[in-house]
């Protein structure tokens, strides 16, 4: 019998399928990148600028940002004029 590798994850999930929740996780997760990713392309901002004008709360923006941070989406910029926040933009 020949063993195959790697085939685990696509195994369980053609028999089990993927729950509903985790779709719809994922949906939401792709609309605030590609609209993180939309404010930041034509200026670096801070994650006060992004909460701001995406209307979401600042611990919500901190999440989304770093997750996108950690997987090369984006990059951190420079601290802003008063010291409190860095700006991030995206990694071209």
């Amino acid at each position: 019998m020949e063993t195959k590798t790697g085939k685990t994850a696509k195994y369980l999930r053609d028999k089990q399928g993927v729950p509903e929740h985790v779709k719809d996780e994922l949906k939401e997760f792709n609309r605030i990148k590609r609209a993180i990713t939309e404010a930041l392309k034509t200026e670096d901002l801070t994650i006060a600028q992004l909460s701001e004008q995406l209307n979401m709360s600042k611990p919500d923006v901190t999440y989304y940002v770093m997750s996108l941070v950690k997987y090369g989406v984006l990059a951190v910029g420079e601290i802003d004029d008063m010291d409190e926040y860095y700006t991030y933009k995206l990694v071209k």
